[in-house]
């Protein structure tokens, strides 16, 4: 009998201790199939942005002279850069570009997202014809803007011709020539603010409208009360993406005015880019890239810091 009872309490003993063995050994099967999913990002993101952007770091503290080996000056591309007026003026110009598009990018798409979402003849095609600018590359995208603004012979100013009206200096006028950058920024961008907003309406229960309408809430009412709250985890995520985009401004910038005319246009990809392979100092320009990483960086974080509405469910 005694025997017996040891037995049995050593297999009492030992009957939890494995259902334990067999969920680490479960989670750990599970840790190991998510981490095989992860590793081929993880290598994509550290050797396409990881090491990329310490080799920048790294070369924005270096100075190269011809083809000779790169020489280490510290901190002196950062002091030139303090005092480069041409780098305040893009720096000046990028926030310009920033805080005109994006608040108009954000509008434009939520306005669109709206009507769209509602019962609207050829939905589709409308649709359609707004995100069509995204699959079009920048460039291409910058060459088509070229023939429409283009100074002497351009679409714009042919039509205004025709009126007899005086046609506008898209090129040779600073003002003109970063309104037309600018417009042309809008379009390739609002069909994606469209998209994100019409994820975010779509989520929305209509029940929602219907209790709104019973307390007496016009449209206007409506979308100010319930939809413009309702998407705010959209509406943070645009404005992010927005502001990082506008500080990244490049290809349209380049081929249409390409920073002229007299640096009026020029932002800081352009000048980065100018000074890294056309003048050739691509100390200099690792340096303006850092600048650029840290500045979406800080304005990244205050804004998740800041914003109320990131982790609501639009």
């Amino acid at each position: 009998m005694t025997t017996t009872t040891a037995r049995g309490q050593e297999s009492a003993l030992a009957a939890p201790s494995r259902p334990r063995a067999a969920r680490r050994a479960a989670r750990m099967r599970e840790g190991l199939v998510g981490w095989g999913f992860l590793t081929p990002n993880l290598i994509f993101l550290v050797t396409f942005l990881f090491v990329p952007i310490v080799m920048a770091i790294q070369l924005s503290f270096q100075e190269t002279r011809g083809f000779g080996d790169p020489e280490w000056v510290g901190l002196d591309n950062y002091v030139k850069l303090v005092n480069d007026p041409v780098f305040w003026q893009s720096l000046g110009n990028t926030i310009v570009f920033t805080v005109v598009t994006v608040p108009i990018e954000l509008a434009a798409g939520l306005g669109l997202a709206v009507l769209l979402n509602s019962v609207l003849p050829a939905r589709g095609v409308w649709r359609t014809m707004i995100v069509l600018p995204m699959v079009i590359s920048g460039v291409a995208s910058g060459m088509i803007a070229v023939i429409i603004f283009y100074q002497t012979n351009g679409i714009i100013n042919k039509v205004l011709a025709a009126l007899g009206l005086q046609p506008i200096a898209w090129q040779s006028d600073p003002v003109p020539a970063m309104v037309s950058v600018m417009i042309v920024s809008i379009w390739l961008r609002v069909g994606f603010n469209m998209i994100i907003y019409l994820a975010g309406l779509q989520s929305i229960s209509p029940e929602l409208y219907e209790a709104a309408k019973i307390d007496g809430a016009n449209r206007w009412q409506q979308f100010r009360s319930v939809t413009v709250p309702l998407v705010g985890p959209s509406t943070f995520f645009l404005l992010i993406m927005n502001v990082i985009a506008s500080f990244q401004v490049f290809d349209v910038i380049f081929v249409m005015t390409g920073g002229g005319p007299g640096n009026s246009t020029s932002v800081l990809v352009t000048y980065a880019y100018r000074n890294g392979f056309q003048i050739r100092e691509p100390g200099y320009g690792a340096a303006i890239g850092v600048v650029i990483l840290l500045i979406t960086l800080a304005f990244t974080f205050i804004q998740w810091k800041t914003s109320r509405t990131r982790d609501l469910v639009g």
